[in-house]
């Protein structure tokens, strides 16, 4: 391993709202805790955010039996409304999403570095699967 670079793992969807709707469902905690799990099994029970370059933000994701559970969180390095957001998670990774305009729909794509513990297929299977949740919420929300 040593100072091989991670891997960057990339996903992304089609939401079919407009970026400003997209935008508040992905950074506004109240809605944040309604769609940032992979399945029906977790929920996300808190989330913080604080968006701006330096910011910290923090989502609790938890099994709903109580059986497992973590805080999902980093710092901010760039945040263009509407636009952009770069961050680096607690474990030193980078993360970054961009939110395109297409009028009255929304491509979100979201490239973060691997983790070594997990195959890179099962990451970016979570990852989406975490996005596609998003964009089920986001088109349904108000």
């Amino acid at each position: 391993m040593g100072a091989d670079k991670p891997e960057w793992i990339t996903i992304e969807t089609i939401v079919h709202s407009p970026v400003e709707k997209v935008w508040a469902h992905w950074t506004e905690p109240e809605h944040i805790t309604k769609w940032s799990f992979a399945s029906d099994e977790w929920h996300a029970p808190h989330a913080e955010n604080d968006l701006r370059a330096g910011g910290k933000f923090t989502t609790r994701m938890e099994a709903k039996d109580g059986s497992f559970g973590f805080d999902f969180g980093g710092v901010y390095d760039e945040v263009r409304v509407n636009e952009f957001i770069s961050y680096t998670l607690g474990d030193g990774r980078k993360v970054s999403i961009t939110f395109a305009d297409q009028g009255k729909e929304t491509k979100i794509t979201e490239a973060f570095e691997a983790e070594a513990e997990n195959s890179i297929e099962m990451q970016q299977s979570g990852w989406q699967a975490i996005l596609d949740n998003f964009k089920a919420y986001s088109e349904q929300a108000e």
